[in-house]
């Protein structure tokens, strides 16, 4: 029981040791965040309220631990499994015990562990179990023997080795598995493989028509180590359909031997200098890298790029689900949400400045019934009648013609003083035809629904938004194909950092709102609404202590990130928690200033003096935070609203020409590029290297999701509705719109390429706007 406790001190010691080392901090740092974690706080939480006792981490390196934290207690717990499996076989040495101990990653950990894991009898066991191993033993270490004449001391008909043949048949068995199972040697190898291996794919015979979407990767060679993310998840999900057919391996010369049987040999001193059994041990260790080594070696990497293409994929999603949350609201202002549609009409949605549904219809302006004149009747009576100032306009199927019924309304009613803005409806029917919306408009058409997400977004994107599984959302590559519980913690850890970094306000939010303030969740957000619906607004902060399973905990976890407008203590509209407020009472005696005037007088608490107010609870960081506060008490750190203008008769690509410059909005960031929203119902791509004219590595550091942006139309293939754009606006040579006939837009038919070359940017999945655009890049670097 000791052994254990000491095991399990030395254990977190190291962990502690290794983040703050990975995270370059100091590891009492990380001690007092992973005591604080453990105690039931959130990253939120400790980030803003506890920075003296982490030295001030931030909520992103709070992440990166909290994460990391996880992944090595697996690790810790996966050493005691595989150091009591050995122990319990009696073959634990001190020395192998050090070794498991020293192990950095599973993988190494496994290594170790390989020969003593518990499997199936193998054809070394049986060879072991006649008496082989000795023969095994004899010729690795003399050479000079002659395995036929020394294998017939060693028949033993009674288990089936009654010949030489069959006697040296289990020799190379149990020496192939004692090669495999080194642990030392499978580290190289396997890292030798990472830095100099290729991987190649094919297409599979009788696919080519099938797989057009992967004629990238019919005939396709890239180093393994630099293999983008976008593209080795396309190139698995082409296996994983049945069109590729991948390959990893090492270059190897004609008629040479294989660079990592040449390393085997080497780490078991063998060597062809004409001795009785050279032959034959060279022979085994050809067998022990085609037939153990690579097929092993080849799926452990082949899981490396996988996981780190996935964590890659996830990092983009979350970088683009905080930009797409962070958007500027419109504010509190009545809004009509227009959800567009031909046939079945554009659906209508009036909300007033709390989100609150008004009034709804269905208006027909488009093909076939072409009611414009009757539609703007419509539209205009509803704006009046509610005083609506907003309209919100979905970017789907008929969004411009909508944009053009707005924009009509506007020029023929000048008296309602509207506004028009195209938002995003990526997720609305998701929403609309959820439990939740279900409940929140029973009997209401689905549609509807959607065009009060749509109007709701505008005014407030993050509210909104919460209420959509954020893998709805779509600004992800691939994120079907990727880790779905590790993408799900990501967004949802996003999601929880952005709704407290806004702050929430109490007497307003919705129920999926309130659960990711920090420390709530879905039951007890859904018992403060019904709180609410109960007795009237909240009053003050405390009064959440009445609320049913809200207990001391969760008031200290959340209550700092609630906010209520016009309360009784003015503190309660601020992000300053409720454990300060004496402090602040304090500051404002001092200061002979009645806590209410000193709340927001800015010219004042700006000349205070943060080390005039430190104490033994609240350090120095917390002190320069509730002042930033009293300064600006509730201030939101999102950006102010700004629109695109799309430009007027650029509506479908027809209309587009080389050489055009248009307004947009970046609607998701990848790792090759961004891809921009010029008005034309398809998505335009600009290539990493067309953003900006410095080299850059991260499209992120010029461009997110929700920017406004100018840009210039290089490239467009009307037939496969590509766009290519650049934000280098310079001049340049125009280039011509390709028509269907171009060779360049011909597949390839799957036929191998004389000489295989990696592709500089790869097409994922041909109907997606993503793989469209980045397809039109790659036309564009191959021309």
């Amino acid at each position: 029981m000791r052994r254990t406790h000491h095991n399990n001190e030395f254990c977190m010691q190291s962990i502690l040791s290794r983040i703050a080392t990975e995270l370059a901090v100091q590891e009492k740092q990380v001690a007092a965040a992973v005591e604080l974690l453990d105690e039931g706080s959130t990253v939120p939480f400790i980030a803003r309220y506890r920075k003296e006792k982490t030295g001030g981490l931030d909520d992103t390196q709070l992440r990166f631990l909290e994460t990391r934290l996880g992944s090595l207690r697996e690790l810790e717990k996966r050493r005691e499994t595989v150091l009591n499996s050995i122990r319990e076989q009696g073959k634990l040495t001190s020395e192998l015990e050090q070794q498991v101990l020293g192990a950095d990653t599973r993988t190494e950990l496994e290594d170790i562990y390989l020969p003593y894991k518990p499997k199936r009898r193998t054809k070394a066991m049986i060879a072991r179990e006649a008496g082989i191993q000795p023969l095994a033993e004899a010729l690795l270490a003399d050479p000079r023997l002659n395995p036929e004449s020394e294998a017939t001391k060693y028949l033993n008909p009674d288990m089936e080795f009654a010949d030489a043949k069959a006697v040296l048949d289990g020799a190379r068995q149990i020496l192939m598995e004692d090669f495999a199972e080194n642990a030392e040697l499978s580290g190289q190898l396997r890292e030798y493989l990472w830095e100099q291996g290729g991987f190649e794919s094919n297409v599979v015979p009788g696919k080519e028509e099938e797989g057009q979407k992967f004629s990238d990767y019919f005939a396709y060679a890239e180093a393994i180590g630099k293999i983008p993310s976008h593209r080795a998840l396309a190139l698995f999900r082409g296996r994983n359909e049945g069109i590729l057919d991948l390959k990893l391996d090492v270059p190897t010369a004609e008629g040479a031997s294989h660079p990592c049987e040449d390393k085997i040999a080497a780490a078991f001193h063998i060597c062809d200098q004409g001795r009785a059994a050279d032959r034959w041990l060279l022979d085994t260790v050809r067998w022990t890298w085609k037939v153990k080594l690579h097929s092993r070696l080849s799926t452990d990497l082949n899981l490396r790029l996988r996981e780190q293409a996935e964590a890659e994929a996830i990092r983009v999603f979350a970088a683009n689900l905080k930009d797409l949350l962070l958007a500027a609201p419109a504010g509190a202002r009545a809004t009509l949400g227009l959800d567009p549609g031909l046939r079945t009409g554009v659906k209508v949605a009036v909300v007033d400045a709390t989100g609150k549904l008004l009034d709804f219809a269905t208006i027909y302006p488009h093909v076939p019934k072409k009611q414009w004149d009757q539609s703007i009747a419509v539209l205009a009576a509803l704006c009046s009648k509610h005083k609506v100032g907003l309209i919100s306009i979905g970017n789907g199927t008929a969004s411009r013609e909508t944009d053009h019924l707005a924009a009509d309304l506007i020029k023929r009613h000048p008296e309602l003083d509207l506004s028009k803005i195209v938002v995003s409806e990526a997720g609305a029917s998701v929403y609309s035809a959820s439990e939740l919306a279900a409940k929140e408009f029973p009997g209401l058409d689905v549609s509807i629904r959607g065009a009060v997400s749509i109007a709701r977004r505008l005014q407030d994107p993050l509210a909104e938004l919460v209420k959509i599984d954020p893998k709805s959302i779509g600004v992800g590559q691939y994120q079907h194909d990727v880790n779905q519980p590790e993408l799900a913690r990501s967004l949802d850890a996003v999601v929880e950092d952005c709704v407290n970094a806004v702050g929430v306000d109490l007497n307003m939010a919705s129920a999926p709102l309130l659960a990711r303030v920090s420390g709530l969740n879905q039951g007890i957000a859904e018992n403060i609404v019904a709180f609410r619906n109960e007795n009237g607004a909240f009053r003050n902060r405390n009064q959440l202590k009445k609320v049913s399973r809200l207990g001391a905990k969760t008031f200290e976890q959340a209550a700092g990130f609630l906010r209520i407008r016009d309360g009784e203590h003015p503190l309660d509209a601020s992000a300053v928690h409720p454990e300060a407020y004496t402090l602040v009472e304090q500051i404002a005696a001092v200061n002979r200033q009645p806590l209410q005037e000193l709340v927001g007088n800015s010219e004042f608490v700006s000349q205070l003096k943060p080390t005039d107010y430190v104490t033994e609870q609240f350090g120095l960081p917390t002190i320069r935070d509730i002042l930033a506060e009293l300064e600006k008490p509730g201030r939101d750190p999102r950006p102010e609203f700004v629109t695109a203008t799309f430009r007027e008769g650029v509506n479908e690509l027809a209309d587009l020409q080389a050489g055009m410059i248009l307004e947009g909005v970046v609607t998701n960031v990848a790792n090759f590029g961004a891809f921009v929203d010029i008005g034309v119902h398809q998505d335009g791509l600009v290539h990493i290297s067309q953003l900006t004219n410095k080299f850059i590595k991260d499209p992120r550091e010029v461009v997110r999701t929700g920017d406004v942006v100018k840009v210039r139309v290089e490239e467009v293939d009307v037939q496969r509705k590509r766009i290519s754009l650049t934000m280098r606006l310079e001049p340049a040579e125009k280039k011509p719109v390709k028509s269907s006939t171009d060779s360049r837009s011909k597949p390839m038919g799957g036929k191998p390429m004389p000489n295989k070359k990696p592709v500089k940017e790869a097409a994922p999945a041909a109907n997606s706007a993503m793989g469209d655009a980045l397809a039109a890049a790659l036309a564009k670097m191959r021309k």
